[in-house]
């Protein structure tokens, strides 16, 4: 029978952190991988209009079984911050001390940004055992749709740069999340309910089933969702910012 490889892709600031990420998430060596470089990203113009690095790790010699793509966060349910002032911060566990901190770095954001809001913060629990424990920071308060955005995109930068402030002051990466009115909960919720059905679609016509373009977050929920779905496998497809999630039969992807 042929062998298929357990596949992790992963984003970040250079492809060599992307590459520490990966083998630190696999907790393996980096003899024990391929590495194959999807996109080198780009610095941008003093800081700005940059691109993330992306490269996808493949394990040597996995026992057989179906393939399981996740991809790391850019901003995913947890935003993992990178750059060079973070750059080589070990990955580590939330804790209450870090979760104050993480509460106290966003009330104070929304006070210079003048946004009036409630502020508090809960640790979660690991999903299962190749997840982590997270930080959620919960902002509640009238009409704060300016701190989302179009497709999120105020509440990822803010996201990201809570992300920044808290791991630098922990000497770790902390994984973290900001959910603002539940936003988030929705949303994934939504997610979850879509690529339940798409999978019914794609046994009951027998064709691959190809989602809209999604952030790297959303994608991942995807992901998740059909991970252990005994019929279906997902991988993702194209290139940022028109990358999709593509949902096929197992007996097809290994005939």
């Amino acid at each position: 029978m042929s062998q298929e490889k357990t596949v992790l892709e992963v984003i970040a600031a250079t492809v060599e952190e992307a590459t520490a990420k990966g083998l630190a998430q696999l907790g393996l060596p980096a003899d024990a991988v391929d590495v194959e470089i999807l996109d080198q990203g780009s610095r941008g113009f003093l800081g700005l209009g940059g691109r993330q690095a992306r490269i996808r790790l493949v394990i040597k010699d996995q026992s057989e079984g179906t393939t399981d793509v996740v991809e790391a966060p850019a901003h995913h349910e947890w935003a993992e911050p990178v750059g060079e002032d973070i750059a080589g911060l070990a990955q580590g566990e939330a804790d209450e001390e870090t979760a104050e901190t993480a509460r106290k770095v966003v009330a104070e954001l929304l006070e210079k940004m003048q946004v009036q809001a409630n502020v508090s913060v809960r640790l979660v629990p690991p999903a299962d055992e190749k997840d982590r424990s997270l930080v959620l920071v919960e902002v509640e308060g009238n009409d704060l749709s300016i701190l989302i955005g179009r497709r999120s995109e105020t509440l990822n930068a803010l996201q990201y740069i809570t992300s920044l402030i808290v791991s630098k002051q922990a000497g770790r990466w902390v994984p973290l999340m900001i959910d603002i009115q539940g936003c988030r909960g929705r949303r994934e919720r939504q997610l979850r309910v879509m690529a339940r059905k798409m999978a019914e679609q794609a046994i009951n016509t027998g064709r691959r089933q190809v989602l809209e373009p999604m952030p790297a977050n959303e994608r991942r929920i995807i992901h998740l969702e059909l991970r252990n779905h005994p019929l279906v496998t997902t991988e993702s497809t194209g290139e940022e910012p028109n990358r999709k999630v593509t949902i096929v039969l197992k007996q097809t992807q290994s005939s």
